[in-house]
């Protein structure tokens, strides 16, 4: 028999139920021990018994229909494994039509309990992981952001305000919900603070473009593919809770899509940088609500439900109705991760088609001794465009780094690539020296000069001195 998760269950048996709970058992051809109560209280007896996990909640059901009252003790801990071939007939009997990795709905309350951490520890705990976060992304190191993430707490509050959703606990609903509400203030007031302490003390080099740096750059557009990253975290999170595993590395995924976006949300404020601040922004609140919702669906498609027949209904309805206001609010936002989506590829279409325009100019035979070293690039910020078509790409900047023979000039390619190069509004030849076999050795810097380009409406052309060995 494979190995199953087992759970030993021991419940206290009410003054007159003994023989329908015993009688219960044996139906269930569950293994179980007796022992009498002498507290002097209502119940008369404690029985102890072995479950595979996914029977523990059936067989308490079957309790409840026997006489066990709801406010009876009952204690589901973790066991090893047990040896007994009864047992063994047990597992085979649930596995066969119950998902074994499925706790029961008390152990899932109890470990969502668990994972929501004390308004203090948590509050402490997210603050020091979005600072270290902060300097990460400052710093342009994925090692340290990557740390920042290991302490930060994130997955206990989403996982308890969705099983307090599913399950019908309101007060775990607004414990978890309190936490993330204020988990994502202090931490966006923490690395805000955080990044005018470093700018105003100059940590950092003065005039840094933050823009170029690779941590910030990448949460600044998001794109829709970042919708997988927490919709996955959501759905390994409610999985990992649901099967009782630990979901420690689940909480570092969640963090993932959570604290780097505020670090650079706080990033962009320091920095006055509006169009960073709320693209990083609107990918904090898609990551939130999509952890949410998936966690929510998860738990909810799993089976779970609250004990009491008439809390049901109410607690079906309260989760069709967030679920559908967390799908509706996803969807709103990603129509700005879409838009960012079709403009990197709109980008990556334009850049293609102006690097093929610039090799067909210099395949010409005029051109035939030079030799393309580089071709930059460079377009209009999207935030720059808003108001003129945003969604059409315009090259800014067109910068041809081309290697020439010596002595030999070339003063009519810039002109004639900005004629032909369409959607530039800048463009900028700059030639290298190249030695050649046959050339002459040169023991310094032979300077090459661009001749006037010529003048062209809209465009600009800067002569470049450049040189090699």
């Amino acid at each position: 028999m494979a190995r199953v998760a087992v759970r030993l269950v021991q419940v206290t048996i009410p003054a007159g139920k003994r023989e329908a709970v015993l009688s219960t058992l044996d139906e269930e051809g569950i293994d179980y021990v007796v022992t009498d109560e002498v507290s002097g209280r209502e119940y008369t007896a404690v029985v102890t018994f072995p479950l595979p996990t996914g029977a523990v909640e059936p067989v308490l059901e079957h309790l409840r229909e026997a006489g066990v009252e709801r406010d009876a003790y009952t204690v589901v801990v973790a066991a090893e494994t047990v040896a007994s071939r009864k047992f063994e007939e047990l597992v085979e009997e649930y596995t066969e039509d119950i998902d074994e990795d499925r706790i029961a709905r008390q152990e899932l309350l109890a470990n969502a309990r668990e994972l929501a951490p004390s308004r203090r520890s948590y509050l402490l705990l997210t603050v020091i992981s979005v600072v270290i976060a902060t300097a990460g992304v400052l710093l342009d190191s994925a090692a340290t952001v990557v740390g920042s993430m290991v302490i930060a707490p994130l997955i206990g509050p989403a996982m308890a305000t969705s099983v307090g959703t599913v399950v019908g606990d309101r007060e775990l609903f607004r414990k978890g919900f309190r936490l993330q509400a204020l988990g994502f203030g202090a931490a966006l007031v923490a690395a805000t603070g955080f990044a005018f302490l470093v700018k105003t003390v100059g940590l950092i080099p003065p005039g840094i473009d933050v823009l170029a740096i690779g941590e910030v750059e990448e949460r600044t557009a998001p794109g829709v593919l970042t919708l997988a990253i927490a919709l996955g975290a959501g759905v390994a999170g409610a999985r990992s809770l649901r099967a009782g595993v630990s979901a420690s590395l689940v909480g570092v995924m969640i963090a993932v899509a959570l604290v780097p976006p505020v670090a650079v949300v706080g990033i962009g404020i320091a920095w006055g940088l509006p169009a960073v601040a709320v693209g990083a922004a609107v990918l904090v609140l898609v990551n939130a609500l999509s952890i949410n919702l998936a966690a929510l669906v998860t738990l909810y498609y799993a089976g779970y439900a609250p004990e009491r027949l008439f809390a049901v209904e109410r607690a079906r309805s309260t989760t069709l109705r967030q679920a559908t206001v967390l799908a509706v609010a996803i969807l709103v936002l990603s129509a700005f991760l879409g838009g960012v989506t079709l403009n990197s590829y709109r980008e990556a279409t334009t850049e293609r088609q102006v690097r093929a325009e610039v090799q067909e100019v210099l395949s010409a035979p005029a051109y035939a001794d030079l030799e393309v070293i580089r071709i930059e690039v460079t377009f209009t910020p999207l935030d720059e465009r808003l108001t003129d078509s945003p969604l059409r790409p315009r090259v800014e900047r067109l910068v041809i780094t081309v290697g020439r023979p010596n002595g030999e000039t070339y003063p009519g390619l810039a002109a004639e690539l900005s004629e032909s190069v369409d959607a530039v509004e800048t463009v900028e030849v700059r030639f290298v020296t190249v030695k050649r076999p046959g050339d002459e050795p040169s023991s310094r810097l032979r300077p090459a000069t661009v001749g006037d380009p010529g003048q062209v409406p809209g465009r600009h052309h800067t002569p470049v001195t450049a040189g090699s060995a």
